[in-house]
């Protein structure tokens, strides 16, 4: 494993193995990303489908890879304010991600919806040769009340919609795969549910775009399209799910998962799954990979997960007080130049003691 610089944006790229659900790399910055061969070159235990994927359509992963740090670099956002904030530090993230917590849910799900965002898109954008917009005339139109002929304007499908059937198929082919049944199989079914959560928050939230054609800017008729959500959406809805996820047991059977807890309903598939309690994360812990919050910039007047109660876990912090330069009065010159001043900010901060 090569060994990477703080400053680098960690990449959680998802390989499987026959004992694990997955195994971990982190090569951000280094040629095991920037050249997608290397990762199957290096990768000897890839199975089945993903073995085929390298040999066959290298491409593929390489919109995969993309995929992975889209789906972590929207997990350290919607991560940000919170105790753990999906930190990029390669050996600690690897110790969380190898408890069945709900963080660990999130950053499945994220990463599997980020690489059927990004093969999509690849797809759309005509990048692959495999795939391109998607097919409409099998699409069956709308009902009459609703969609984009509701106002009774003629329309059809057209434009380039988005193929997020072959973005969900190729995530799925490579980030699950077949498993030996054994004692993991409750592990295996929690995290390949939170897997299908991620895809399933691009697949199910489609939406349509419609553009008009007519005379003198009329709109006689529309020709509409499918597009996938932005893939911020699929962060904020994928959080929701987090914070409502739901902690789960094996049944008996060993194939199966139920809820912990009287009268609480079994999760759909677009929940959330954990089946052990996180840790506070309120100390540096390598054992649960927790940093630790001191020194965190924490929100004094808040009231929620940012606020320095939270996040300092009652430790107390300090104010400090951070002179910084950032561009100012900035002018555009024709042509073509912007022109801009330094001035200094003064900020006042929380730290976490």
């Amino acid at each position: 494993m090569l060994p990477l610089s703080r400053t680098q944006l960690a990449l959680f790229f998802i390989l499987l193995c026959p004992v694990n659900i997955i195994g971990l790399w982190w090569a951000v910055g280094s040629p095991l990303v920037m050249d997608p061969n290397s990762i199957c070159r290096k990768t000897k235990r890839l199975a089945g489908k993903q073995a085929e994927l390298c040999q066959t359509e290298p491409e593929i992963v390489s919109e995969v890879v993309k995929g992975a740090k889209l789906g972590v670099r929207e997990c350290q956002f919607q991560f940000r304010f919170r105790r753990w904030n999906c930190t990029s530090h390669n050996k600690y993230f690897g110790k969380v991600l190898q408890q069945d917590i709900r963080e660990t849910a999130f950053v499945y799900a994220i990463t599997s919806a980020g690489v059927t965002h990004t093969v999509t898109q690849a797809c759309s954008m005509g990048e692959l040769l495999q795939c391109g917009c998607e097919a409409t005339r099998s699409r069956a139109p709308p009902l009459p009340t609703a969609g984009p002929g509701a106002d009774g304007s003629k329309w059809e499908w057209g434009g380039c919609g988005d193929d997020v059937e072959f973005g969900y198929e190729k995530s799925k082919q490579f980030m699950d795969a077949k498993r030996k049944k054994g004692k993991s199989d409750i592990r295996t079914l929690i995290d390949l549910h939170n897997n299908e959560a991620g895809r399933l928050a691009v697949k199910n939230y489609m939406r349509t775009e419609c553009k008009c054609h007519g005379l003198s800017g009329s709109c006689t008729l529309r020709t509409c399209w499918k597009k996938m959500p932005h893939f911020r959406e699929v962060g904020d809805r994928l959080l929701e799910r987090f914070n409502g996820a739901s902690q789960v047991m094996g049944g008996n059977d060993g194939k199966t998962l139920i809820p912990v807890g009287q009268n609480i309903k079994p999760p759909d598939k677009q929940d959330l799954i954990y089946s052990a309690e996180s840790p506070d994360f309120c100390l540096p812990n390598r054992k649960t990979g927790s940093l630790g919050t001191r020194g965190r910039i924490c929100n004094s007047t808040a009231m929620d997960v940012s606020g320095c109660d939270l996040l300092c876990c009652d430790r107390g912090y300090r104010d400090e007080t951070v002179v910084f330069e950032e561009n100012c009065l900035c002018r555009f010159h024709w042509c073509c130049v912007v022109q801009c001043k330094k001035c200094s900010i003064r900020k006042e901060l929380s730290l976490c003691l």
